[in-house]
C-alpha cells in the first residue's frame, strides 16, 4: 500500500553504498502539523537514489512511499522507503511503480543499521 507526504525539503543526504552493493539515500521533508512541524525522513533505495539528484533544500515536494518494517535481535524498526516524489508544479520523478519486494535489501542489512538512535 502506498502512502503521500507533502512538505519542503529539510535536507538531502548524500547517498551511502555499503559493502554488499546496498545504496541508500534519505531526505528529510517538514510537514506541517497543526502546531508542530514534524520532520519526516524517507529513504530511498537501489535504483530510486537518483530520484533525489534534483531535490534542493527549500522546494516543495510530495513522496509517495511505502511503510516497512522487520525484526531485528526481538526489537521492531520502521522505515518509510520512497518510490516517487514530485516537485510541487512539476512532473514526477519516477516510474509511477513501487519497488517490486524486500529483495532489493540485503538479508546482512541488518548489520549496517547501528545508527539508531534509541
Amino acid at each position: 500500500m502506498a502512502y503521500d507526504l507533502t512538505g519542503k525539503v529539510k535536507l538531502v543526504q548524500d547517498a551511502q553504498t555499503f559493502g554488499s552493493g546496498f545504496t541508500k539515500r534519505e531526505v528529510v521533508v517538514i510537514v506541517e502539523d497543526g502546531k508542530y512541524p514534524q520532520e519526516i525522513s524517507v529513504e530511498f533505495v537501489q535504483d530510486k537514489v537518483s530520484l533525489l539528484d534534483a531535490v534542493q533544500v527549500g522546494q516543495e515536494v510530495t513522496i509517495t512511499f511505502d511503510i516497512r518494517g522487520r525484526e531485528y535481535n526481538g526489537r521492531y524498526f520502521n522505515n518509510l522507503q520512497g518510490w516517487k516524489i514530485q516537485s510541487e508544479g512539476a512532473a514526477p520523478a519516477s516510474e509511477d511503480t513501487p519497488p517490486a519486494s524486500d529483495k532489493d535489501v540485503p538479508a546482512d542489512f541488518e548489520e549496517y543499521e547501528d545508527d539508531i538512535p534509541f
